[in-house]
Parts: C-alpha cells; sequence; structure tokens
C-alpha cells in the first residue's frame, strides 16, 4: 500500500496519520501514492468525526519527490505535430493534490524525518503547521535536473514568500534544517523522539473547535485570491455563524468556569 492510514481518538473526535509508505524509494511520489493521497483528501474534506491529520514518510524519510519511472520513455522525446501530451494532465493532478491538502478543513501537520525533496518540500509547503528533525534535509533540485518545479512552485511561494522561493526554486541548492528554519519552511525543530513531538503538537491543535478551524482555513485559503472587501464581508459572516453557533456558546461558557471546551485533548 503506497499510502497507511491510521485512526486514534480524541477526547472529541479523532486524528489520522497518513503514511507515505514506499521506503525503498524514500516514499517518491508515485501515480499511485497521488492517488491515494487525493483519495484520503476526498474523503477527509466530508468527515466531521475527524479533527485533524498527520502526514509522515516511512523508512526514516519524508518524500524524496516525484518519481519519474512512469516517464522513462518521454525523457527527451518531442511530441508529434498536434499531439496533445499525456504528462500534462499527469502533472496537473499533483497540483490538484496539493490543492486539496491546503483545502482540508482539519488541521493538517507535517512532519519531517530524512529528505523532504521536489514533490516532498511541496507537500510540505500545504501544511499548517511543520514539525521537522534536526537532521532532515529539504530542496527543490528540479532545475538542476533540467526539469521546472511547475506545480510546487505557487506553493512555495505561499509558504516562503517570493525572495525565498526564488532562491529555493532557481539554484536546486540543499538546506539543512537549520538553514530551512532561517527560511520559514517549518514551525519546531525536533532533536529527539518525533512522536513524541506529534503527539505534542495534536494535543496544541485539538484545544482549537473543529468549525472554527474550518471556517478559519477557508478565510486563509481565499485570502490571496479574493479583494478585501469581499474577503472581510465573507469574514464577518463567519464571524456572526460562529458565535450564534454551538462551539462558541460551549467554549465561552467553559473559559467563564475555567474548564477545558468539550472538544480539548487535555484532561
Amino acid at each position: 500500500m503506497p499510502l497507511q492510514i491510521t485512526r486514534a481518538p480524541l477526547a472529541s473526535g479523532s486524528v489520522e496519520t497518513w503514511t507515505l509508505n514506499d521506503p525503498a524509494s524514500r516514499n517518491a511520489l508515485s501515480e499511485a501514492m497521488v492517488d491515494a493521497l487525493l483519495t484520503a483528501c476526498e474523503r477527509a474534506a466530508t468527515d466531521a468525526d475527524l479533527r485533524g491529520v498527520v502526514l509522515r514518510g516511512a523508512g526514516g524519510h519524508f518524500c524524496a519527490g516525484g518519481s519519474l519511472g512512469g516517464f522513462a520513455k518521454t525523457i527527451g522525446q518531442p511530441l508529434a505535430a498536434g499531439e496533445a501530451d499525456p504528462l500534462v494532465p499527469l502533472n496537473r493532478r499533483f497540483g490538484a493534490l496539493l490543492q486539496a491538502l491546503c483545502a482540508l478543513p482539519q488541521w493538517f501537520i507535517v512532519a519531517v524525518e530524512g529528505a523532504a525533496m521536489g514533490g516532498g518540500f511541496g507537500l510540505v509547503c500545504c501544511a499548517d503547521h511543520v514539525l521537522a528533525h534536526t537532521g532532515a534535509q529539504f530542496g527543490t533540485p528540479e532545475v538542476t535536473l533540467g526539469i521546472v518545479p511547475a506545480q510546487i512552485a505557487p506553493f512555495v511561494v505561499r509558504r516562503l514568500g517570493p525572495a525565498a522561493a526564488r532562491r529555493c526554486l532557481l539554484t536546486g541548492e540543499r538546506w539543512d534544517a537549520a538553514a530551512a528554519l532561517r527560511l520559514g519552511l517549518f514551525d519546531d525543530v525536533v532533536e529527539g523522539d518525533m512522536d513524541g513531538a506529534v503527539q505534542a503538537a495534536i494535543a496544541r491543535h485539538a484545544a482549537a473547535a473543529p468549525q472554527a478551524v474550518a471556517a478559519t482555513k477557508r478565510l486563509l485559503l481565499a485570502q490571496p485570491e479574493m479583494p478585501l472587501p469581499a474577503l472581510l464581508h465573507d469574514a464577518a459572516l463567519a464571524f456572526a455563524r460562529a458565535l450564534r453557533g454551538p462551539e462558541a456558546q460551549q467554549g465561552l461558557a467553559a473559559f467563564a468556569a475555567r474548564k477545558a471546551p468539550p472538544w480539548s485533548a487535555q484532561p
């Protein structure tokens, strides 16, 4: 199975761990793995019980990037006149996956050990929170191979900003964890046990109300695309719906009583 999914309970709802599972290729993004991730995103988008998703890699690495094995016969081969290129929809499907990961209504945590290269770097850029082990390595080597980092480029810009994205995407330079932290690629450095760090991150995020998280993520996703007045109008509607809904009632009552809200993972 290219993707392993495990589910664990929280105080309210559940959290899933999605593990990229092809250690022999350092979890390269084959068509099967991209399809499995897209299917998982489609299911998660309508799963009311699911509070969060953690993405990890098996075998000591996160993801070595796109798998070019299926493209071997096309490398260096021009198209015949008038022929539609089958590489275009295949590449675009990976972009659809990145969009789907960004649009998850749940909080989305990525935990990086070992390599996060190319497409794997793109996966990291979709996260709400990124943990990276001190031994992690990051890079976008496409241009050094004569390839364009086509689908990941907009997501790298969103995560790092234009200047840092240009440096990453146009040089193919490899970054260790310290350098990637300075770039703003991830949030927390993990020196020891990644499992413990993941559980701590889950507990922090589980303190947030599920519907409030989903509404906030929709606003954040719309921000680069919508004119500011329209965005602020949608934000006001989201605020009003939240304040009139059960989560605000429960959360404010718990705050007044100095108790944990019902959705919190804290005891």
